[in-house]
């Protein structure tokens, strides 16, 4: 029976790697058999993965809180009140947003979820959405499965991946209804400037759009960059939903927990259909995460760490014949040009055999703007930096055969 003919067409083209290969690192057994083989996986977006990152203040919250027994037990509805109010004191202090934690925020059970959460009320069936490209895979396969149309609105490599307006313009049809980036870019690692956000923000507000921006990545940016959070810009705070997470910057992506920031009349629907979508988050992550919130030396370690592994892992590769990479203004993903090597399928399967590193294919982050011919790595893996520098060694050395080939 092929009981495919029964789903809804939304899901019935994704697969999960059972009778397939598929491209994305996070689907299926594929990570696990290689990591079984000696591979080292530099394609998930897990700060310090596979080894232990979290700081020591906040497993103390956590180990206490499991302690006492009440981790046993449901969180409230949309996250405690002391976590919100943390949240809030952040949102004030960093992303110049003043809001009231018990109207504007609710903590989901990870960012994925939640930008999922972020989008579904406002998709019906044919509305099209804008999204940059290269951009987020979910960004793309989230409009699918609620019926709507992803558009891909392309970055150029030669403006340093920083988004065109005239391009947003170009694809605006009766059906647009919504505008989705992820700011800083996944996989980019592009700061989109000022400038440009409002130049987005004036397209939005005459079109009576929507936005919704994933902040992921938000908490390290390099070079002295000014980083904007778009809500904050004038007349974007009542059609913006932000999305944020503790996973990217804290180090923290096991305790799945991110948060959604929007006007109180997005955020009154969001509180009366969250249980049915999202349930509640962990409970020991909620409390480990004031005391992250709180302890402001973990991003400043952890931005030294990553600057610094920028910086060993560019330098590593800038010289390589053949290829081309701009430098990351955020986070810890680079972006990789190796149309001149093959394409991205050709070099992926090159580094599992000659340098045991697994790495990600860029078609599905830029399924129109030439992603087969881009890598994405995470050079942010790895909790010792000199393992760090061995694994970027082993990808340069590889690189280099492979161009001289």
């Amino acid at each position: 029976m092929d009981i495919k003919r029964k789903m809804s067409y939304k899901f019935r083209d994704f697969e999960g790697g059972l009778f397939s290969s598929v491209a994305k690192a996070d689907v299926g057994d594929a990570v696990a058999n290689l990591r079984a083989q000696g591979v080292d996986n530099m394609a998930w977006a897990d700060p310090f993965y596979p080894d232990p990152s979290i700081p020591e203040s906040v497993k103390k919250t956590v180990i206490e809180a499991i302690e006492s027994g009440y981790p046993s037990h449901y969180t409230g509805p949309g996250g405690f009140m002391s976590v919100r109010r943390a949240v809030a004191e952040k949102l004030k202090k960093y992303n110049g947003l003043e809001i009231d934690p018990a109207r504007n925020l609710i903590i989901t059970p990870g960012s994925d979820a939640g930008l999922y959460f972020a989008m579904v009320p406002f998709i019906d069936e044919g509305d099209e959405v804008l999204t940059l490209d290269p951009g987020y895979p979910d960004n793309f396969s989230n409009v699918k499965l609620m019926g709507g149309v992803a558009v891909s609105v392309p970055c150029y490599e030669e403006d340093g991946w920083q988004f065109r307006i005239e391009e947003f313009e170009k694809r605006l049809t009766p059906k647009t209804k919504m505008v989705l980036i992820t700011h800083p870019s996944n996989p980019t690692g592009a700061v989109y400037r000022r400038e440009n956000l409002e130049k987005l923000a004036d397209f939005v507000i005459r079109n009576d759009l929507v936005l919704v921006c994933d902040q992921a990545f938000e908490d390290h940016i390099f070079d002295g960059i000014e980083f904007v959070t778009p809500a904050s810009l004038p007349g974007m705070w009542e059609r913006t939903v932000s999305v944020f997470s503790m996973s990217k910057g804290y180090g923290l992506s096991g305790f799945r927990i991110g948060y959604i920031v929007a006007d109180d009349h997005i955020m009154d629907v969001m509180y009366g259909c969250g249980v049915n979508i999202l349930g509640g988050t962990n409970y020991a992550a909620e409390l480990g995460t004031i005391t992250a919130l709180g302890d402001e030396s973990i991003l400043e370690n952890y931005h030294r760490i990553l600057d610094e592994r920028r910086e060993l892992f560019f330098d590593a590769v800038k010289d390589i014949p053949k290829i081309r990479m701009l430098k990351p203004e955020s986070g810890f993903l680079a972006w990789i040009n190796v149309k001149e090597l093959g394409g991205a399928a050709k070099v992926c399967d090159y580094l599992v055999k000659n340098a045991k590193i697994l790495v990600n294919d860029g078609i599905i982050y830029g399924p129109k703007s030439g992603g087969e011919n881009y890598i994405r790595v995470v050079f942010g893996c790895f909790g010792d930096t000199e393992k760090a520098a061995d694994a970027y060694r082993r990808i340069a050395a590889a690189l280099r055969e492979l161009a001289a080939e």
